[in-house]
């Protein structure tokens, strides 16, 4: 048990401490943050890989007071450091997809080019070792009875950790905030694109029953057939018919109910900064005009967990870098909020 009798939450976070300052190690604190450094399949803005660590200096600038979870730090918030190998192999294997992806862009044919086939081989296969990496940690820290967040990098990133968290619960739901409904096929010839990874979350997890997809603005033909054809476990609310629905009178506590009552007891949240207006997070990888205010989001949450549903985990995924430190300050009160409720839907025993 962590001795807090010196520790002053009031006072100036400690650099030397842990995320938000937090002075617990991995073995006291409940729940676990797993940094992953990866961005290899990112369309337009680059530089989510090293958002954790970004993340980590801003937290320190986090006040631990949270009016509607008091005191939940007190279990312990721990992040793990990031794996240096795992960024290693990102950064290399984002050159290559950048030089393949202006390769395509130019109407080239892959085939017609042993370099860069032989590059979407090697790009699908890191595909592949990042979603085992993940899978094999968190399963690790849900079998140790931590609660476990994943802290991306880009959206591609939590594939593994659906996977431990169904080994682990068994049948669940995803709410998604997002722009994009991220469910193309091998977007751009990666199997394992940011822009894939609820595709994939829902050909290859049979125990995820509700994907429910809130704020999207920003999708393709591809992916509203696959919305026409799986009607019984994708349910979208997009942007736009969000906000004509407040335009002609209906609350959004209202709006709230209605998302919420379509999920699961078990939810897991998988939230990419770009749900959120962009002048919140104007570095993230693919911004798109519209979007949330973090309230509208924080409130969400809050609907979900007083409607007695069970909270499983989370991962925070596209936060960008920037100069000004805005997006991941931004960044780092969204990682509070989500820490501080999935502690409070899992009270202890």
């Amino acid at each position: 048990m962590t001795d807090l009798s010196n520790f002053d939450p009031n006072s100036v976070g400690n650099p030397n401490n842990n995320i938000f300052g937090l002075p617990f190690t991995e073995e006291e604190a409940r729940l676990i943050i797993l940094p992953i450094p990866w961005e290899v399949t990112v369309s337009y803005n680059a530089g989510t890989a090293r958002a954790p660590e970004h993340i980590f200096n801003s937290s320190i600038q986090v006040d631990l007071y949270d009016p509607d979870v008091a005191d939940a730090w007190k279990q312990g918030f721990y992040m793990r450091p990031y794996d240096k190998k795992v960024l290693v192999k990102s950064d290399y294997l984002r050159k290559e997809a950048e030089l393949y992806i202006n390769y395509i862009s130019q109407g080239e044919i892959v085939e017609d080019n042993k370099f860069m086939c032989k590059s979407l081989k090697e790009i699908n296969e890191g595909g592949d070792f990042l979603n085992n990496w993940v899978f094999e940690r968190s399963k690790e820290l849900l079998d140790a009875g931590k609660l476990v967040a994943l802290l991306g990098g880009d959206h591609s990133t939590p594939l593994g950790f659906f996977k431990a968290i169904a080994e682990k619960h068994g049948e669940f739901g995803i709410l998604q905030i997002d722009a994009h409904c991220d469910l193309r096929k091998g977007y751009e010839g990666f199997t394992y694109s940011h822009a894939s990874i609820m595709y994939n979350a829902l050909e290859q997890i049979p125990q995820l029953k509700k994907l429910v997809q809130v704020g999207i603005r920003d999708y393709c033909q591809e992916e509203v057939d696959y919305l026409n054809e799986n009607k019984d476990r994708v349910v979208t609310f997009f942007d736009k018919d969000i906000k004509e629905r407040q335009y002609e009178g209906q609350t959004w506590k209202t709006i709230v109910d209605d998302i919420v009552s379509y999920l699961p007891h078990n939810v897991y949240i998988s939230f990419d900064i770009d749900g959120l207006d962009p002048k919140l997070c104007p570095h993230t990888g693919t911004p798109v005009q519209g979007g949330f205010e973090t309230e509208q989001v924080f409130y969400i949450f809050k609907r979900l967990i007083q409607s007695g549903r069970k909270f499983v985990g989370f991962d925070l995924n596209e936060v960008g870098v920037s100069h000004d430190e805005w997006d991941e300050n931004v960044g780092a009160r969204c990682l509070f909020k989500l820490c501080n409720l999935l502690v409070a839907s899992n009270p202890v025993l």
